[in-house]
This record gives C-alpha cells, structure tokens and sequence, in this order.
C-alpha cells in the first residue's frame, strides 16, 4: 500500500493501479520502453492491474513476466467494465490510468485518475475525468514511485 498525504486534500490510502494497455503501457501493442521496469518496481508497492480490450491482442504476452494482473475486457461496455473493475478494488483505493472514452468513468471514480496524452493521442473527456494529465506513462507510474511529485500536483 502506498500512503500520500495531500494537503489540502486528503490522505490516500492506494493499494491498486488499475491500467488501460493500448496508449497507455503500449503502442500498437508494443509496450513502451521502461514501463516494465517501472510497474516492476511499482508492483513491489501496489496490486497492478492492466484491464484492456487488448485491440492487437498482445497485451498477456507483452506483460508476461511482469507482476501484474491481466485482464481482457469484451467488446461491448468497456466503459462500465472498466468502472465495475475499479469500483469492486474500491475505488478510494485505486490509482486509474488511461487515455481513451472508454476509460473516462473508472478515472473519474478512482481516488486518483490519471489521463495520458502520448503518441496515441486521448479522448478529451478522459481528461476531464481525471485528477491528473501527464504526456508519459513513466512519468504517471512516477507519480506513485515518487510520490513528492503527486503531493505538488494536488495540493491546495
């Protein structure tokens, strides 16, 4: 579990992550570099948990090795899914980190969302649902890893 306190805001209590795969850890399918170091480490800490609809189904074999669990989402409802993931984790408890529409209600419900704008582009209403907005994966799992950066991006 990873403590935070927020000034201003509240203490965090984050025991999940919960992740979109496709522009999120990935690209095409491919993961990004340094984003198994980081969730190795960030596992060591927290429950990782990559929910997907896996668009080039490659999502389990690029993450074996990788302590984290996979979960492939169908087609139809993948916002709701997605929601019903972060809410049966407990939401107050999770870290969500996506880019797409269908990401939109679990960052929104997470205690802490975080939308990601990389290469793939994200849904602009992703980032309004979120807390937070960075351009880099490494840099939202360093939010957790380094957790000084979170406290001086929501403090009030």
């Amino acid at each position: 579990m990873i403590e935070i306190e927020i000034p201003g805001l509240r203490r965090l209590y984050l025991e999940h992550v919960v992740c979109d795969y496709n522009g999120t850890l990935a690209l095409d399918g491919e993961l990004l570099p340094g984003v198994r170091e980081s969730l190795d480490a960030l596992a060591a800490r927290a429950q990782v948990h990559v929910v997907t609809a896996d668009t080039f189904g490659l999502a389990k074999d690029r993450l074996a090795g990788v302590p984290v669990g996979v979960t492939i989402i169908p087609a139809e409802s993948q916002d709701q899914t997605k929601l019903d993931f972060v809410t049966r984790l407990g939401e107050d408890r999770v870290m969500a980190i996506g880019n797409g529409r269908n990401d939109c209600r679990m960052l929104a419900a997470a205690a802490v969302g975080v939308a990601l704008i990389q290469r793939e582009g994200a849904c602009a209403a992703a980032m309004m649902s979120a807390d937070v907005v960075c351009t880099q994966i490494l840099d939202a799992l360093d939010l957790l890893l380094r957790p000084k950066r979170l406290i001086a991006t929501l403090r009030s």
